[in-house]
């Protein structure tokens, strides 16, 4: 089972610093294409004040030159999914489900698991950046499709922007899991309950070392519960109550 979450812009470097995880040869392309970049320059990538591109600009020097402070992933991500995660204080068997099954899809660092050391970076899929032509989807595509070759138990906590990284053939091999609030008998979703809704679905998934399809459609988890009517084998649709 390999169960794959996206990235997060907010970032927290409180968690204690280590050595980082070496670039592949993906990664230093992108590294390269950037660095070329002065800070007015991402401050139009970014959509940011130039003012902020400029500690960007920092950033990538830094991980260029190897003197980026790195931090676990799982850590130093700090979004409102990431927040809602159990993160500290894991036990042996919670860590071991976190290495054997959850991986984080970067644009910058390819699939990793929630437990290598990354350093602070801003980039997302939906930047217009190219490396030798190829925008950071079609670049990474071949490696993001390698990885989960022969893999057909796929769970996707993934938006919209993560998945089309993969190819459709891959595509179609994902779980995807579907969030909602129900209030008064009407149905709603948004980023802020599927953000929230991820990160403790996941939480339940390692305290209860949940492994099987058919242990994921059982669970009840803060007042969700797995709507039948609206699920299919490719997409689980989970259903909370609010304002009784």
């Amino acid at each position: 089972m390999k169960i794959l979450i996206p990235t997060a812009k907010e970032m927290s470097t409180k968690s204690k610093a280590k050595s980082g995880k070496d670039l592949g040869n993906i990664s230093r392309g992108i590294l390269q294409e950037l660095r070329k970049l002065d800070s007015q320059s991402l401050a139009k990538l970014y959509k940011i004040k130039e003012d902020q591109a400029e500690k960007e600009v920092r950033r990538w020097q830094e991980i260029a030159n190897k003197t980026a402070k790195s931090y676990s992933a799982l850590n130093l991500f700090d979004g409102l999914m990431y927040r809602n995660i159990k993160r500290e204080i894991l036990t042996k068997t919670e860590r071991e489900y976190f290495i054997k099954n959850v991986f984080i899809t970067s644009s910058f660092y390819g699939i990793i698991n929630v437990f290598d050391e990354i350093s602070e970076h801003r980039l997302d899929f939906l930047q217009n950046i190219k490396v030798e032509d190829n925008s950071l989807k079609k670049l990474w595509r071949p490696e993001y499709d390698l990885f989960l070759e022969g893999e057909d138990f796929i769970i996707s906590l993934l938006s919209n922007e993560f998945e089309e990284v993969f190819s459709k053939e891959i595509r179609n091999k994902f779980i995807k899991v579907i969030f909602m609030e129900e209030k008064a008998g009407v149905r709603k979703s948004h980023s802020t309950i599927s953000k929230k809704a991820r990160g403790k679905f996941l939480t339940y998934l390692v305290k209860n070392n949940i492994e099987s399809f058919e242990e994921i459609k059982k669970i009840k988890f803060e007042n969700y519960k797995l709507e039948r009517n609206l699920s299919t084998d490719r997409q689980l649709v989970f259903v909370a109550q609010v304002g009784k």
